[in-house]
């Protein structure tokens, strides 16, 4: 399947005419495969970076363009599991420069649409100014009626150093708390209830007899624990 380079060269030219005169001829053919499914093209001047996106395919091939031959060099292939339905491309100014972010893709699935994001490895922090040239903004160069009479201007480049935001360097820090400080928050004074009403003589009497139960186990305790004591003193004494 050729691709569609003749189309990019005719997108480049304007209405003074085209570098090249003769279009019954490519410039440049690539093989792509045997689908027979819409190839759709992104094209990113700043890099020189064609995208090709196949519907119904599920990779997406990006090429290098350059004036010399053979105008066309192969970068690499991003592939993945589901078929794309469509594409979307975001404008360069609409990317993350502060994680190196190249290109940004949305694949059309049947029932979402998932972001697909390209980024170049760099370890340093700094703005890289070779990944992000002036790129054209939101302010048109032209209005409709101006090109329409017949002028021509170039696009308004905007420098996207401003939108760049370096990373911060999180300190560590580590706050003792105190759970005494931790208290319930103070709720609303409720009226008395059942649970609170005054205790009956038989319930006192029972809780009068827990209690001095629970004091006379909590003294045999006691004793047990300071015979033990003696025991251990008495062989401490014997073994020196």
């Amino acid at each position: 399947m050729p691709s569609p380079w003749g189309w990019f060269a005719v997108a480049a030219c304007n209405r003074t005419g085209c570098a090249r005169n003769n279009f019954e001829e490519p410039v440049a053919l690539q093989e792509m495969d045997t689908s027979n499914g819409v190839l759709l093209p992104f094209y990113d001047p700043d890099s020189s970076i064609v995208y090709l996106c196949g519907k119904g395919d599920s990779s997406i091939r990006y090429f290098e363009i350059t004036d010399e031959p053979p105008f066309v060099h192969y970068l690499n292939t991003f592939s993945s599991k589901e078929p794309q339905r469509g594409m979307g491309f975001m404008p360069k100014r609409g990317l993350d420069v502060s994680k190196c972010e190249i290109a940004r893709f949305y694949k059309l699935h049947e029932r979402k649409c998932e972001p697909i994001v390209m980024t170049v490895p760099r370890k340093s922090d700094l703005f890289q100014d070779d990944l992000y040239p002036d790129t054209p903004g939101p302010e048109p160069a032209l209005e409709a009626d101006e090109w329409l009479s017949g002028q021509d201007a170039e696009p308004v480049l905007i420098s996207l150093k401003e939108g760049y935001v370096p990373p911060k360097h999180r300190e560590l820090r580590i706050t003792k708390r105190n759970i005494l400080d931790v208290r319930p928050p103070a709720g609303p004074r409720r009226s008395q209830s059942a649970s609170e009403a005054p205790l009956s003589q038989h319930t006192l009497e029972t809780l009068l007899e827990e209690i001095k139960a629970l004091r006379e186990r909590v003294q045999a305790q006691e004793e047990r624990i300071t015979a033990l004591e003696n025991m251990l003193c008495e062989l401490v004494d014997g073994t020196d």
